[in-house]
């Protein structure tokens, strides 16, 4: 019981909130409790079981961060030091891989005409792809335009749309002759030497394959921060896994599988947000390792607003911890047969901390720690500061100038958005998030540099 000595005296309490026995009308000072003591206890006693208790949190906090940023270190410095880009055969035309190139759009009618040429004009034979237009929900001008075009346009209609329903429905009506199922959304576009190498990996052996995924446009200051961050994630758990011998993880776009895999595997998938993240863990709880492809570019609409940044967060933080509930007991029953990949991908980078929560949460451990004593201050500020070099680590040097000095400004908001979008992941998951495209064109200097290779 605490006694905080606040509201009316009573009798028998001073004003400063003691109690006061009545002995001759004089205060007897050894029946003095001071405020804020517990009765019965020293008031040091009390002071020291807080500060064990604050002591004890600071402590948890900073393991879960140091293990989160030891985690992202570990696969950042790999990447860096231990990749190496595959050295695959090439394929006489006559002997490459077929492709059915699936395209699951939404409302996009002012983009996809963009996006379909684009993907008509692969440096690949013509008569060894298909593009599938998948138009969910598109204005009848629209459908009358993509066929005009040497495509195939699936239209398909839901109560409530999903993106893995309009794959599988678009499965259920191709004729199974295709070799290889490429995945992309509707505001990407591809490098024309995309299919080359996919089908060369997978000439080489590969049977699941990720391509990477850069910036279509760098017009905003949270497109080139949305830029940053998708590189820092290609780093650090694809290109980093990859290079240790582990899986890579895939995007949701610019994936390549087995056709007939791929098929079975969406026939047994439901999820309205973060299809994705099941379907890279049934292809490596088969045993198939996802390959990474650096070299590979797909071009992906980045976001230049802080509302379709949080949009799209909240989608991704959701899923993150929805699948690491779901999969968490069965990752161990995988670990224990040796699949490490598996165990990574449903467990430890799920567990990892968002890196928004880390720009906030490791400033707070530096004052805490100094609070508590140098060494502390000093240790924090160390796991900070590794930190740090993580993310640089990951940032290709074509992102570092001018612009994205004048877009750090805007990572204040970009993190404040992030935090905030913890907050309102209750539904995301059961929710379809659409977000609106708009560039129909590739700013970024990539992909001019892919069309001299």
């Amino acid at each position: 019981m605490f006694n905080f000595g606040a509201g009316k005296q009573k009798p028998g309490i001073g004003p400063d909130g003691s109690r006061i026995a009545k002995r001759t009308g004089l205060i007897n000072r050894d029946s003095i409790i001071e405020p804020g003591t517990i009765i019965g206890l020293p008031n040091c006693y009390f002071n020291m079981f807080f500060h064990k208790i604050i002591y004890l949190l600071f402590l948890l906090c900073f393991g879960y961060c140091a293990l989160s940023v030891g985690y992202l270190f570990l696969f950042s410095l790999s990447g860096r030091l231990f990749f190496r880009k595959r050295k695959d055969p090439q394929v006489p035309d006559a002997q490459k891989r077929s492709f059915a190139v699936l395209v699951p759009a939404y409302r996009e009618d002012g983009i996809i005409l963009s996006t379909a040429k684009n993907l008509l004009q692969q440096d690949y034979p013509a008569d060894k792809y298909r593009v599938f237009i998948i138009a969910d929900s598109f204005k009848p001008e629209t459908i009358v335009e993509l066929k005009q075009l040497p495509l195939t346009v699936l239209e398909v209609a839901f109560d409530k749309s999903t993106k893995t329903k309009s794959l599988n429905e678009a499965f259920s009506r191709i004729p199974d002759r295709y070799d290889i199922a490429l995945i992309c959304d509707a505001d990407n576009m591809m490098a024309p030497n995309f299919l080359r190498l996919v089908d060369a990996a997978f000439a080489g052996g590969a049977r699941a394959v990720q391509g990477r995924r850069v910036a279509k446009n760098l017009d905003t200051s949270f497109a080139i921060l949305d830029a940053c961050s998708e590189a820092i994630n290609n780093h650090i758990f694809r290109k980093g896994p990859y290079a240790l011998g582990l899986s890579s993880s895939v995007i949701g776009s610019g994936m390549s599988f087995e056709y007939d895999r791929i098929k079975k595997i969406l026939s047994e998938i439901s999820a309205v947000g973060g299809f994705d993240k099941i379907l890279q863990l049934q292809v490596v709880g088969s045993g198939v390792r996802i390959h990474y492809l650096e070299d590979a570019l797909v071009f992906d609409e980045k976001v230049d607003s802080s509302e379709a940044f949080q949009q799209q967060r909240k989608r991704w933080v959701s899923s993150q911890f929805i699948y690491l509930k779901r999969f968490f007991l069965p990752a161990f029953g995988k670990l224990f047969r040796g699949n490490l990949s598996y165990f990574n991908l449903a467990v430890a980078s799920n567990l990892v901390l968002p890196r928004a929560f880390l720009f906030v949460l490791l400033p707070l451990l530096v004052a805490g720690g100094f609070l508590f004593s140098l060494s502390w201050g000093l240790i924090a500020l160390g796991l900070g500061l590794l930190y740090f070099i993580t993310l640089l680590l990951g940032v290709p040097s074509q992102l570092f100038n001018k612009d994205l000095l004048v877009a750090i400004g805007r990572l204040p908001k970009a993190i404040f958005v992030m935090v905030g979008a913890l907050f309102q992941i209750k539904k995301s998951n059961q929710t379809f998030i659409h977000t609106v495209h708009t560039k129909t064109e590739v700013s970024n200097t990539l992909y001019k540099d892919s069309t001299k290779q």
